[in-house]
């Protein structure tokens, strides 16, 4: 019989440790808690885990104490961080004292399942010994973009992957990097629209002791922690033009200049970047400059949206609900009927989010079509493109992709995705619900 893989959640958060706990027991894993460091150590001492996951700031010290125990087990157990968002300086640190990986707060639950999967190589339904099918979908689009992928990784060369918000451009350069010859080393992820342009200098290259008032340590960047890996710039587009020059310099020159410091160091990293912008219309309209442009799109990759592979959503559908429920739970004909009659505005992380809804939602071992919940939309509104009728239907659509855009850039933080879309924070909740957006 099958042992599950077990994880140790170090965080003094009890609602953390709640969703965290939540989504991992899902996943067919067993699960232990830690609310501080001694309780930590204690436990990992203890009893064999496969993964701890350790918050970098506990009550009584920090994660990094953490990682030096499970590293210094007769079995040493593989540590990711969880750090406060925009602090490179402690992802930097976790990463040099030996941890693998690192997930900024507030937790994402699609990173925390990828960076699980990753670490403890989960069981597929499909071929999991070969990671590039964690694509979902035999499409004939689909095993494109897996045939395009296994090429891509093993080039060094920088590529750019476009496609809408929640079509996978993550796990497409995730899955880039580990099938290429970085895979042993750190793949670092970075928000390029969440991070403050102030901090984007200290965040990139590092800075030096006494650079600034603050700096009372030398600390290193995403350039530095992703050395001999791979740095992922998501949604690069939304990079200020003053950050556009700095980053342009470094891809020419592979030399980072540290905030306070007079010479510059050697990086070696390759650079994969994403946006669900158009870059070409940005440097048309001078908002990107057009040789950092030429730098990073020197391969592209197009993501597909999941309604243009319509007949890849039973499959995924199956996929993501054996992942939330076990498999102990099974859509019924009519409900797969209506997700592949919807137009999923918010592609794959809709169609999760609409299981995993529909999951609490539904009685028994069995989903049907009004636990799901959707919106009808008549079969021209999706088959045909920019189809604008019924319009209530339409901007129904046009609504759900600009709040789940402003959510995924503000990392689902209602506050603040409120503010980016100029909405109180009430209409915002109205219109969720309205919408049936979780």
């Amino acid at each position: 019989m099958r042992v599950s893989p077990r994880v140790l959640l170090v965080d003094d958060e009890p609602d953390l440790l709640d969703l965290m706990e939540l989504t991992l027991v899902r996943m067919g894993l067993e699960t232990d808690r830690a609310t501080s460091v001694a309780e930590a150590q204690a436990r990992l001492r203890q009893t064999h885990y496969d993964l701890c996951l350790t918050d970098m700031r506990l009550t009584d010290g920090e994660g990094l104490n953490v990682i030096a125990c499970a590293s210094a087990l007769a079995l040493p157990v593989p540590v990711a961080v969880i750090t406060a968002y925009g602090n490179a300086g402690n992802a930097v640190a976790a990463l040099k004292a030996g941890a693998f990986d690192y997930l900024a707060k507030p937790v994402a639950l699609d990173q925390l399942r990828t960076l699980v999967k990753s670490a403890l190589a989960v069981p597929e339904p499909t071929k999991a010994d070969d990671p590039i099918h964690e694509l979902i979908g035999q499409s004939a689009i689909m095993q494109d973009i897996r045939a395009r992928i296994a090429k891509l990784a093993r080039t060094q060369a920088p590529v750019h992957i476009t496609g809408e918000s929640g079509s996978g451009k993550e796990l497409a350069a995730r899955l880039i990097h580990r099938l290429g010859n970085r895979a042993d080393r750190p793949f670092v992820a970075v928000n390029c629209g969440a991070i403050p342009e102030t901090l984007m200098e200290s965040e990139f290259f590092g800075y030096r002791k006494g650079a600034f008032t603050g700096a009372d340590a030398e600390r290193d960047g995403f350039f530095q922690a992703a050395s001999g890996g791979t740095l992922f710039l998501d949604e690069v587009a939304d990079l200020p033009l003053s950050m556009q020059v700095k980053l342009l310099r470094v891809l020419q020159e592979k030399k980072v200049r540290k905030i306070g410091a007079t010479t510059e160091e050697p990086v070696d990293v390759r650079i994969v970047s994403a946006t669900h912008q158009g870059l070409s219309a940005l440097v048309e309209a001078g908002r990107f400059r057009q040789d950092l442009y030429y730098r990073l799109n020197v391969i592209d990759l197009v993501m597909p949206g999941l309604r243009e592979r319509a007949e890849d959503i039973p499959e995924m559908a199956r996929f993501l609900l054996g992942k939330l429920s076990g498999g102990d739970v099974r859509l019924d004909r009519d409900a797969e009927q209506a997700l592949c009659a919807y137009a999923f505005p918010g592609n794959v992380r809709e169609l999760e989010n609409t299981l995993e809804r529909a999951l609490a939602l539904c009685e028994g071992q069995r989903i049907d079509a009004a636990d799901l919940n959707l919106t009808p939309v008549l079969p021209a509104t999706v088959i045909t493109p920019g189809s604008k009728y019924p319009l209530q239907d339409y901007l129904d659509q046009m609504e759900r992709a600009a709040i789940l855009e402003a959510l995924e850039q503000t990392r689902y933080n209602k506050t603040a995705a409120a503010r980016l879309l100029g909405v109180t924070f009430r209409s915002l909740r109205y219109r969720l619900e309205r919408l049936g957006i979780e």
